[in-house]
């Protein structure tokens, strides 16, 4: 059973930095990818960053240069660190995973396996 787990959301004030953890356990596929996905109230839900195995990233051109997405050396956490965060970044963040997200790795709707989210919450 594959499970997914978020932790490192909070509060911070524009200009700041939060790293957040996804913690992935269960056999998922030999190669997948797991993603940052973001919605804030009234807004689509959006790619933020992807990882997926071999190491290649995908990163929303609202987050690119901010954002740093990374997997430790167990390859069982995906961190995205994010620096320089802006108002606009406020938003719930889920990560999920998946084998057949290659050709659009930054759309939710390619992914079935979620956590449960951690909210982010930047003010001005």
């Amino acid at each position: 059973q594959v499970q997914l787990v978020e932790s490192g959301g909070g509060s911070v004030q524009a200009g700041g930095s939060l790293r957040l953890s996804c913690a992935v356990s269960g056999y998922i596929s030999r190669r997948y990818c797991v993603g940052w996905f973001r919605q804030a109230p009234g807004k689509e839900h959006e790619g933020v960053a992807t990882f997926c195995t071999g190491g290649m990233t995908y990163y929303s051109d609202s987050v690119k240069g901010r954002f740093t997405i990374s997997q430790d050396n167990t390859e069982n956490t995906v961190y995205l660190q994010m620096n320089s965060l802006k108002p606009e970044d406020t938003a719930m963040y889920s990560c999920a995973a998946d084998s057949s997200v290659w050709f659009r790795p930054l759309d939710p709707a390619r992914y079935n396996y979620w956590g449960r989210g951690t909210q982010v919450t930047v003010s001005s």
